[in-house]
């Protein structure tokens, strides 16, 4: 496995879903995937799996994974897609971001997936996600990824994803406009605990996610 380059989210290392997603698919199985993220999944770097362990060259833990079958009432409700474009316009990451570069959701990223959730009245993130012309398993995974952290992100106060397990229903057909909803579940010290699920456009639940986050 490789985590090419452009797949980036913070500097010099894998978007967290991306890659999450990337070894989710090579690790199989029927079941839910949990991906821990022991450390940054580097780029374009050979990485090995094997037991549930993915390495580096150096040996060392990048990922751990086992099967989950905890996903199965963990959807946040969805919104139409004038909902989510007005939620998007007022995506804080637009004038305050971390990692502006990153894959999923860097506002300098004009060839990423450009996700840009913004807060609802009720707490919860809504954007709309406008499936790339090549659609893979990861790019479900990605897309369920930063919507879930932008959910607890505040300005001068990064997180960067530890855990992510998701359920992925179906892939969204290429240029497809789908809508993505993120909400926190809870916070216990610098960890945030929260949901994901994305949506096609006719409604139909295409995946979900719980995640937790770790405040940097």
């Amino acid at each position: 496995m490789i985590i090419d380059g452009r797949f980036n989210g913070p500097p010099g290392s894998g978007n967290g879903g991306w890659s999450a997603g990337v070894f989710a698919t090579a690790y199989g199985g029927d079941a839910p995937v949990e991906v821990t993220l022991r450390r940054p999944p580097p780029l374009d770097t050979p990485l090995t799996l094997a037991d549930g362990e993915v390495r580096d060259p150096a040996g060392q833990v990048v990922a751990l994974l086992r099967p989950t079958e905890e996903l199965d009432d963990d959807t946040v409700p969805p919104v139409d897609l004038v909902t989510a474009r007005a939620a998007s316009a007022a995506y804080p990451g637009l004038v305050d971001h971390p990692f502006p570069d990153c894959y999923v959701c860097g506002p300098q990223r004009t060839d990423g997936l450009r996700i840009f959730p913004g807060r609802l009245p009720d707490g919860r993130t809504a954007a709309p996600v406008r499936a790339p012309r090549q659609v893979e398993v990861a790019t479900v995974w990605a897309a369920l990824d930063c919507p879930g952290g932008w959910a607890v992100l505040d300005a001068g106060r990064p997180y960067v994803l530890g855990r992510i397990a998701a359920r992925i229903e179906a892939l969204p057909r290429p240029d497809d406009e789908c809508v993505v909803t993120g909400a926190v579940i809870g916070t216990e010290g610098r960890k945030a605990f929260v949901r994901t699920s994305l949506y096609a456009p006719d409604g139909r639940l295409l995946g979900h996610a719980r995640a937790t986050w770790i405040a940097v």
